[in-house]
This record gives structure tokens, sequence and C-alpha cells, in this order.
């Protein structure tokens, strides 16, 4: 998947790039902050007071990630990021959009309960020892939206001048493809694991507090509601998207919408639910013992039906970059065959 076009920086991606890599240092100076000791914004009784090792680690692998988006913004707008193979690209942005995207559409979402009457980051029933003081998600959340948005212009301008070529036209267009079945077989595998976790977030986000640990059901507030909608949503979003590609339904449907929905649905879908698991797999104190086992495998469900989408998403580009390679040959090798003997000027 390779483009001739020119490499272009203009203003607009170098002020993206700036903002990008300037959102990244609030949350890079809280975790330094908290490494080295400091208590700025964790107010008295917090659990991350007593973290310990396993919260030591986590901080450092989130500073880590979030050192990744300097490195993604860099070579999303530079000449040698074009040399850098696909996949090296597509799958860090894919994980940044699977853990980026809940917060850029949540955090505002939530916001906009709590102006309604929504009961915020405080239980209703009161009692909870806060997590953090308030302002931090603030400052946090809202360096992450920038990062989503920078991050998200950069790729798309990035990504279509480099692969525009394969989600060019409508579904209607698109060729058959010889693993139709194969494709179709895995398209509802997936919709039907991602059964699993939608009606868990359904349920979690209308009040149930089926498979909550008893701590989780008695912390609920408006947030943690609003959240598991958004989950909900996701996860259709994905189900939608890879269903239209697998049976071309919609036929006037532009390609990259399924193909949108697909990579959404299925990056938060798959890359969440790894985040939520080892939550609770690297949790602190009695976590794992006290989380149901029923949550557990809803996170696992959660994963599988997000790596199935992705899959059959792969597998598409793949044959779509194969098909537009082989069409080209024979217009490339008859511009570069040499002109018969007998035409040649003597």
């Amino acid at each position: 998947m390779r483009t001739e076009s020119p490499f272009r920086t203009g203003r607009a991606r170098a002020v993206l790039r700036a903002v990008a890599i300037a959102s990244c240092v609030p949350y890079i100076t809280l975790k330094a902050a908290w490494a080295a000791g400091s208590g700025v914004g964790i107010p008295e009784g917090s659990p991350l007071l007593d973290g310990g090792t396993p919260l030591a680690v986590g901080n450092a692998a989130t500073v880590l990630m979030d050192g990744a988006v300097v490195v993604l913004a860099l070579l999303l707008t530079r000449p040698w990021g074009r040399r850098v193979p696909a996949w090296l690209l597509v799958l860090p942005m894919w994980v940044a959009s699977g853990l980026l995207l809940p917060i850029m559409t949540a955090y505002p979402l939530q916001l906009a309960v709590r102006l309604l009457g929504g009961d915020g980051g405080r239980p209703a029933g009161g009692g909870a020892e806060p997590f953090l003081e308030p302002w931090v998600f603030g400052v946090v959340y809202g360096g992450f939206i920038l990062q989503g948005l920078t991050l998200g212009a950069l790729f798309t301008l990035y990504a279509g001048e480099r692969w525009g070529a394969l989600w060019r036209g409508r579904l209607r267009d698109l060729p058959e493809s010889p693993t139709a079945p194969a494709l179709r077989a895995t398209a509802v595998a997936a919709a039907v694991f991602a059964q699993v976790p939608l009606a868990a977030h359904l349920l979690w986000a209308a009040g149930s507090t089926a498979g909550l640990d008893a701590g989780t059901a008695a912390a609920r507030t408006s947030d943690f509601h609003v959240l598991e909608a958004v989950n909900a949503v996701f996860a259709v979003c994905a189900v939608t998207g890879v269903l239209l590609l697998a049976f071309r339904r919609g036929g006037r449907l532009p390609s990259r919408v399924p193909l949108a929905l697909a990579w959404a649905g299925s990056a938060q879908t798959a890359c969440w639910g790894g985040w939520l698991t080892l939550a609770v797999l690297a949790g602190a104190g009695d976590a794992t013992e006290r989380t149901p086992q029923a949550t557990v495998v809803i996170y696992a469900v959660q994963m599988l039906a997000g790596a199935l989408v992705v899959t059959l998403g792969a597998h598409f580009f793949a044959e779509r970059s194969a098909a537009l390679a082989s069409s080209s040959v024979p217009v490339r090798r008859a511009v570069e065959a040499p002109a018969p003997r007998e035409s040649r000027v003597p």
C-alpha cells in the first residue's frame, strides 16, 4: 500500500502536531509528580495513596502510552513517516482510537448530564472516598480530547494521501471477494459475540447491578451510566460496520462509512475491554478477588468481538490493496516495455 504523491506539510498540520504534543504535557507532568511522591490532585483517603507497586507500574505504562502520542504526531507529519510499514502505524493508531474515543465522547456527555442535575462524580448515597480532585479530571481528560482530535485529523489526512484509493467508491461498486463466505461467517461470529458486552453495558446503563462487584455498584454515579451507554453505542457501531462490509448492504453508502464504524467500534470494544481487564487483573489489594467472574468473561468476550471485527477489516484492506496492485501491473508494464524493433528510429 504505497503512494507516489509527494509529502506535504502545511501550516495546518504543523499546528495540529504542536497541539497534540502540548496536550500530553499536563498528564505526563502529573504522573511524574506522583512518581516523585507528590500528592497534588490526590485527596485524603484516596486509594491512590496506597497503590503500591501496581500503581507505580501503571503510572509508568501510561506515561509511555502518552509519550507514544508524541511519536505518532511526528510520524504523521514528517517525511520519514511515509516510509514506516503500514502495520507499525495503523496498529498504534487503532489502539489510541480505542482508548481515546470513549473519553472524547463520554466526558462531554457526563458534563452535560451534570449540568442537567446528574450526581456527577459522587455516589448518590455518599460515603465513598474521592479518587482524585475534580480539577484533575478536567485537565487530564481535556488533554486526552485534544490528543484524539488532533491525532484523528492528522491520521485522516495521512491515510487519505497514502491509502485513499482503498476505500474510494460505494459499497455496491466493491468487487465480490473470493473469500466472501468466510468473511460473512466471521462477521456473524463477531456480531454474535458482541451481543454479550452490548447487553451487559445496556443493563448497567439502565441501572442493573448484575455482574458488578459491591464496591462498583455502590459507587455508581451519573458518570458511570453515561459511560456504559457510550460503551453500548460503540458495540453497535462495530456490529453495524462489520455486517455492512461483509454483506454489502446499503449499496449507495460510501465505503468509508462502514469502515469508519468498524474502525471506531472495534477499537473501542477491543481496547477498552482489554484496558478494563488489565485494571481488574492488576488492581491493588483484593480487586481480583471481589470482581465477579461474569464481569471478567464479559470483558474477554468484548475483546474477542473487537478482534474479529478488526481482523475482517484488515482482510478487506489486504484484498483491496492486492486487487489495485494487480490491476495496475499491465499499465505499468506497457509503459516500461521497450518499443518494437521495427518502430525504432535508426
